[in-house]
């Protein structure tokens, strides 16, 4: 475990206030940990929930569309 002294803003303490109160957190390192936690699953890693997996493989299964040179692709999608 980590001790850190940090200053942060009122408005990012009564954040981290709700936080803990909303989710029966004991302190506000709890609630900070717990924000930290879910920025990471939101924000850090989303190719790893499974709806992106089965995002990934439907992209993957789609025939691929031949269009030549960049010319050719440029009238394509005008």
């Amino acid at each position: 475990m980590v001790t850190v002294l940090v200053k942060i803003s009122d408005r990012a303490n009564r954040i981290f206030n709700i936080v803990k109160a909303k989710y029966g957190l004991r302190t506000k390192a709890d609630a900070i940990n717990y924000t930290a936690q879910k920025y990471e699953e939101i924000v850090l890693e989303p190719q790893l929930r499974p709806e992106y997996v089965e995002t990934a493989k439907a992209i993957h299964a789609e025939k691929p569309v031949f269009v030549g040179s960049a010319q050719e692709l440029r009238k394509r999608y005008k």
